[in-house]
């Protein structure tokens, strides 16, 4: 089997071979979590397959050998680099056309939109993708069925207490697209089993990781499956919260608290705000920290022709909308959650978004603010106001000065940077 791997505890290759999520599924299976059969094909035979336009001998007959158990499976992404959303998904096949799936998924990484983000994010080109072709389980089996993304902590502020967003009677793609209306994690307590199967795992995870945890489930008949996982990847002040409450509960040291807090999270932790008194226009959830002044773009062509700063407004985004992401200041969207496309890609970007706005008319080339903190949309150009910096950055710049041996007045970055020189010698 030289292109294709058996996704199992024993998998141990590096994510540069088998891709980011194939890694992350393995190491479920050696925490003893529950994961569907998978099987993944290595970016080596992706980078092939896109060199030669067909895939490498011998592989269409592996292929048909591995998921000869399987009734009908997903095909998906999995690159060695996250890129949310820029390549295909391929959900309820069946084992006839697995082989053609997998051909659409490797194609899938040289759309013009994943090159975009490739660009935005100086991946390379030739990185090619992995795929995994799993079992499917069904969130949309019965009433007691369903999927959802969750965060071990909050990804906004650090806060000790899961985060993310579930939806009943549905498959993964529907949460991801933002097309249907989703409840709050919170909402899985109402089955009580399911709950403490999904706080026990996020526990499991973030004690292996040493660091928060984000994971993709599906329920099916009460029963949970985790189909993806990754470290949380905070930013700001979560990112700063998260640091010292780790070295509180002993999972770090102050050395390492100090090492995974960039001087670019201090830049952003200090959040600019809307002052208080402003007339708001709608109100949605906010999913990344930070005001966006612009004038109102309704496509993502009109975000990248129009002169000076926009805030894109869609009634929510694809992977497509990808360039005009990149050019506005800040998005709103009239549907979706914090896991939607929008959110994850404005988080990904730093650029302050809200969602779930619901019905929001406003014309193209309207002056707006938004507020990515407390998910207010406000016409013109309000008051701003910046947040003071907080006991966790106190302790965090403490900390930093006894390393650096240097106690002086300085900018904040600077007493970090010192820091770290220290701990890199």
């Amino acid at each position: 089997m030289d292109h294709l791997r058996h996704v199992t505890a024993a998998l141990d290759e590096p994510p540069e071979v088998v891709g980011g999520k194939a890694h992350g599924l393995a190491l479920l299976h050696r925490l003893g979590l529950p994961v569907p059969e998978a099987v993944v094909i290595t970016t080596e035979a992706c980078r092939a397959f896109l060199r030669d336009g067909r895939l490498p001998a011998g592989l269409a007959a592996e292929l048909t050998a591995a998921v000869a158990g399987m009734s009908v499976v997903s095909v998906r992404s999995g690159a060695a680099v996250s890129m949310p959303g820029m390549m295909d998904t391929i959900l309820n096949v069946r084992p006839e056309a697995v082989e053609d799936s997998v051909k659409a998924v490797f194609s899938s990484w040289n759309t013009p939109r994943a090159r975009t983000y490739r660009t935005l994010h100086d991946i390379p080109h030739d990185l090619g993708t992995a795929v995994i072709v799993q079992r499917m389980v069904f969130g949309d089996h019965d009433d007691r069925s369903g999927t959802g993304v969750a965060f071990s902590r909050d990804p906004s502020t650090g806060e000790n207490t899961p985060f993310g967003e579930v939806l009943f009677g549905h498959q993964g793609d529907a949460v991801v697209s933002g097309r249907e209306l989703t409840l709050p994690l919170r909402e899985l307590t109402h089955e009580p089993e399911l709950w403490q199967q999904l706080e026990d795992a996020l526990t499991r995870i973030e004690r292996h990781y040493r660091d928060a945890c984000y994971v993709e489930f599906t329920f099916e008949s009460g029963v949970l499956w985790l189909l993806q996982v990754r470290p949380g990847r905070f930013t700001g002040a979560a990112a700063v919260r998260l640091a010292t409450d780790l070295v509180d509960e002993g999972a770090i040291t102050k050395e390492e608290a100090l090492l995974r807090v960039s001087p670019q999270h201090l830049r952003h932790v200090r959040t600019p705000r809307i002052a208080p008194g402003a007339e708001v226009v709608v109100r949605g959830l906010g999913v990344c920290p930070g005001v966006a002044t612009g004038r109102v773009a309704l496509t993502a062509d009109e975000a990248v022709r129009m002169a000076g700063p926009s805030v894109l407004v869609r009634p929510e985004t694809s992977p497509d909308d990808i360039r005009g992401l990149a050019a506005a200041a800040g998005v709103v969207t009239a549907r979706g959650g914090p896991a939607s496309h929008a959110a994850v890609v404005a988080r990904s970007m730093g650029k302050p978004g809200v969602v779930g706005v619901g019905r929001l008319d406003l014309a193209a080339g309207t002056l707006v603010t938004i507020d990515g903190t407390s998910g207010e949309v406000v016409l013109g150009t309000p008051e701003i106001v910046t947040t003071a910096a907080d006991t966790h950055l106190h302790r965090l710049l403490e900390w930093a000065d006894e390393v650096s041996g240097d106690d002086s007045e300085r900018p904040e970055t600077e007493r970090l940077e010192a820091a770290q020189a220290v701990l890199r010698r």
